[in-house]
C-alpha cells in the first residue's frame, strides 16, 4: 500500500533510502529534510529510519574510522540523522504498534565525552518504538538512577568508550541495588571495551556489539 503515493512513476525503495542515506552521509541536514520530505509516505516510517537514516549514520561511522570524516562531520550527520528522525515522528507515533514497548534511559558513563555511537543506539532504538530519555555523555553515576526513578524506565543502556571508564557501567548497577531498583530494570552495556564476558561479570542482563542489535536485544528482554 505504500507504493501508489505517486502514481504511475514510482521510486523504488531502494532508491528512496539510497537518497536518504546518502543525504546523512552528505552532514548536511537541509539535505536530509528534503530527502525525508521527498520519501514521507512512499515506505513505512521504521524503513525509511532504519533503511535510509540509519544506514547511512552507520556508513558516517565506517568513514569516520578510516579517517575518511573527522569528528565535527559525524557530528552534523547526527544532527542531521535527528531531524529527518523528527520529521517522522509523527508517522512512527500514529503506526501500526505505536504503543510504546517500553522506557530506556540511555547514557555515556562519567568520564567518557564519547557519544557517537550511543547517540544512534537512541535513535534506532526510538525509531522501534521505544520511548528514549539520552541522558547524554560524560553522565554523574547518580544520574542514571535519578532519571530512571523520574520517567519509571525499564531498562538503562550504559556506553563506555574506555577502559577506565568501563568500572562505570559496574557502579550504575551496584546503586540500582542499593536503590531497590535493579529487579525492576535491566540492564544494556555497549561500547568498544565492552565484551558478553564483562556484561556477565558485572551482572548486566546484555551486551550489545552495536544499534541494530541493541534494538533486538532490548525487543528480547521487554517484550
Amino acid at each position: 500500500m505504500f507504493h501508489n503515493f505517486n502514481g504511475g512513476c514510482n521510486t523504488t525503495n531502494e532508491e528512496l533510502f539510497k537518497a536518504l542515506s546518502d543525504a546523512v552521509v552528505s552532514c548536511k541536514k537541509d539535505g536530509v529534510v528534503a530527502a525525508v520530505t521527498k520519501a514521507k509516505g512512499q515506505a513505512p516510517a521504521v524503513e525509511l529510519i532504519d533503511n535510509g537514516l540509519a544506514a547511512g549514520m552507520n556508513e558516517v561511522g565506517v568513514l569516520f574510522e578510516r579517517g575518511k570524516l573527522f569528528l565535527p562531520h559525524v557530528m552534523m550527520a547526527a544532527d542531521a540523522m535527528s531531524a529527518g528522525v523528527e520529521l517522522l515522528q509523527d508517522e512512527l507515533a500514529s503506526g501500526e504498534g505505536s504503543a510504546k514497548l517500553g522506557v530506556i534511559v540511555n547514557g555515556t558513563v562519567e568520564g567518557d565525552v564519547h557519544d557517537i555511537g550511543k547517540a544512534i543506539v537512541s535513535t534506532m532504538l526510538q525509531a522501534a518504538g521505544f520511548e528514549v530519555h539520552d541522558i547524554g555523555r560524560d553522565v554523574p553515576l547518580q544520574n542514571f538512577i535519578d532519571k530512571c526513578k523520574e520517567v519509571n524506565a525499564d531498562m538503562v543502556g550504559l556506553s563506555a568508550l574506555m577502559t577506565t571508564t568501563l568500572q562505570g557501567q559496574k557502579e550504575v548497577i551496584e546503586l540500582l541495588k542499593e536503590n531497590g531498583m535493579r529487579d525492576g530494570i535491566k540492564v544494556m552495556v555497549g561500547g568498544a571495551p565492552a565484551t558478553d564476558a564483562w556484561a556477565k561479570k558485572i551482572g548486566a542482563d546484555c551486551y550489545a556489539e552495536n544499534a541494530s542489535e541493541a534494538v533486538v536485544k532490548a525487543k528480547e528482554l521487554l517484550l
